[in-house]
């Protein structure tokens, strides 16, 4: 048996009619799985889990060419571009009445910027550092995710790569800087652990797949 995992495609706009009366009901508090860090010296590696999961059981490359392939072909069609324009009408506007109920109950709110480039740049930027550590408590040690930094590093690199030649003067030198300044933060830390030989967490249990 393969143990391809198994993708399901739903196209959200035939559960139109399912999700708005889902909408009504009360949603369910969640509660965040968080450990606080212990305190000592040197960074605490983290896992991510969805990267143990794909480690434990790896994926052939048949497969997975095989996987995309059956993906591809079972995608819901592109919206028209009515339909587009309707849905960014709607989203508009459920957003400004979002804006109306904060500024309500919070006078002093101003309205927010709309959202830019520079605003998409700076979240990887800061998902990046505190993946590598930045922001810990003092006295605390660091928990660092190192895949998760390469991931979101990586992640910049393809914004870079794609935006080539569509970007302003300013907005390239701020993702070039920002890419640099990330990639130089990642290139110290593995330098850091390297020599303090600090391991990653310890493989799970035999028979725990």
């Amino acid at each position: 048996m393969s143990d391809t995992p198994k993708f399901e495609v739903i196209d959200r706009r035939r559960m139109k009619a399912q999700e708005e009366q889902e909408s009504q009901k009360p949603a369910e508090p969640e509660t965040p799985d968080a450990a606080p860090a212990a305190a000592g010296a040197g960074p605490r590696l983290v896992v991510n889990e969805g990267r143990r999961e794909a480690e434990e059981a790896p994926v052939a490359a048949a497969d997975e060419e095989q996987l995309l392939a059956r993906t591809e072909t079972d995608l819901p069609p592109a919206p028209t571009a009515e339909e587009s324009s309707e849905q960014k009408a709607a989203y508009d506007a459920s957003a400004e009445r979002l804006e109306d109920l904060i500024r309500a109950q919070n006078p002093g709110v101003g309205k927010q910027p709309p959202v830019s480039f520079e605003h998409l740049v700076q979240q990887f930027y800061v998902s990046a550092m505190i993946q590598m550590g930045a922001g810990t408590q003092e006295g605390q040690r660091p928990r660092v995710d190192i895949l998760g930094a390469r991931t979101t590093i990586d992640l910049l690199g393809i914004l870079a790569e794609k935006t080539r030649g569509n970007l302003s003067e300013a907005e390239d030198r701020m993702l070039q800087s920002v890419l640099f300044e990330v990639r130089m933060a990642f290139l110290e830390l593995t330098s850091m652990i390297s020599m303090q030989g600090v391991q990653p967490p310890p493989p799970p249990p035999a028979g725990k797949r």
